[in-house]
């Protein structure tokens, strides 16, 4: 029987724990962005919001991605 690889899950966790906030701080920025569409720091606003947006994606894809491999290879 095998067990759970305890280092490679606290990895995962910690990846999807760095998710979170930016789970909330992205969509937060890119609301703020189409708000205020005629200041003239719209763009780069919007850019920082999509590029967190992005960033959780991909925390949040490799934080399940190492989970599952803790726990089933």
């Amino acid at each position: 029987m095998k067990h759970t690889n305890k280092k490679v899950l606290s990895t995962g966790l910690k990846y999807l724990g760095g998710a979170l906030p930016l789970a909330f701080i992205g969509p937060t920025i890119l609301f703020s962005a189409f708000h205020n569409q005629e200041h003239p720091l719209y763009y780069p606003i919007l850019i920082l919001g999509i590029a967190a947006i992005i960033g959780t994606l991909f925390l949040m894809f490799k934080g399940i991605l190492t989970v599952v491999k803790s726990l089933f290879d």
